[in-house]
C-alpha cells in the first residue's frame, strides 16, 4: 500500500501551524529518512499591495471575507499548479474516506490550499482544484487543520512509514472497524482482559478479533456494516 516519495506542498496563510506538524513525532522521522517531503508556501508573499493583504469583502454582500484570487493563483503558478493535484479541504466537499487517501498516497505531488474566513474565490476552483474535499460535516475556522488531517491520513500510507501489518489491521479495511486492544496491567479497576486473549491460541484469537470488528461495526457504522452486505450479496468478496 503506498507509493514512493510524496511531497505535499501547502498553501497557507499560517506556515507556522503547519511547520510544527512536519518536524513532531512520526512524520518528523518520515522526513528525515527522505520518505515524505515537503514544502510551505506563505500565500501572502504574494499579495500586491504593501499590507500584504489577501482578503476581500464578498461580492454580493454578507459576512466574512473572502481569499482574492490574486495572490492565491501566484502562488499556485509558483508550485506549477496547473500541473499537478490541487486539494481544497472544504466543508462543501465530497466526503474524504480512506480510500481517497490510499489514492492520494500513490501520487508523487499533492497541492493542498488551507483556506480561512469564508472560503476562496470561486475562480481558483474553477481554473486550479481537482478535488474539493471534507473531513466531515461541520465548519473549521482553519484550513490548516483539515489539511493536516488529509496529509497525516496520507504519509502514513506511503511505503516505509508504517509497517504493512499495522495497516492491514486497522479501521476501514473490508469496510470494518478496528478490533479492541488491551495491554497491562491484566486486569484495571475490576475490569480483565478477555480471557482468549491470554490463551496464546492465535486462530481463535483471529477469530475473536474478527467476530469484535463484526459487532463494533454494527454498533458504530450501521452504514458500513450495510455497505458490506450489499458487497457480499453482489459477490464482491
Amino acid at each position: 500500500m503506498g507509493g514512493g516519495r510524496v511531497k505535499f506542498t501547502v498553501l497557507t496563510l499560517f506556515p507556522d501551524i503547519v511547520e510544527a506538524f512536519f518536524t513532531s513525532s512520526i512524520m518528523a522521522k518520515a522526513v528525515e529518512r527522505g520518505l515524505i517531503e515537503y514544502e510551505l508556501i506563505n500565500i501572502r508573499d504574494f499579495a500586491q499591495d504593501k499590507h500584504r493583504t489577501c482578503d476581500d469583502s464578498p461580492y454580493g454582500g454578507g459576512a466574512g471575507m473572502v481569499l482574492k484570487a490574486e495572490p492565491l493563483a501566484a502562488a499556485l503558478d509558483s508550485v506549477g499548479g496547473l500541473d499537478k493535484k490541487v486539494v481544497f479541504p472544504t466543508p462543501s466537499g465530497v466526503p474524504y474516506t480512506q480510500k481517497k487517501a490510499e489514492e492520494y498516497a500513490e501520487l508523487d505531488e499533492i497541492v493542498l490550499i488551507c483556506g480561512r474566513y469564508e472560503g476562496i474565490d470561486q475562480r481558483i476552483i474553477d481554473l486550479y482544484v481537482d478535488d474539493e474535499v471534507t473531513i466531515g460535516d461541520y465548519v473549521l475556522s482553519s484550513g490548516e487543520v483539515s489539511s493536516l488531517v488529509l496529509i497525516d491520513s496520507v504519509y502514513r500510507l506511503c511505503s516505509g512509514v508504517i509497517t504493512q501489518e499495522s495497516l492491514e489491521e486497522e479501521s476501514f479495511q473490508d469496510n470494518l472497524l478496528e478490533y479492541p486492544h488491551y495491554t497491562r496491567p491484566e486486569v484495571f479497576r475490576g475490569l480483565a482482559v478477555p480471557e482468549i486473549l491470554r490463551g496464546g491460541h492465535h486462530a481463535k484469537i483471529e477469530e475473536w478479533r474478527h467476530e469484535k470488528r463484526i459487532e463494533k461495526t454494527k454498533k458504530n457504522r450501521p452504514d458500513l456494516w450495510d455497505l458490506n452486505k450489499s458487497i457480499e450479496k453482489s459477490g464482491g468478496y
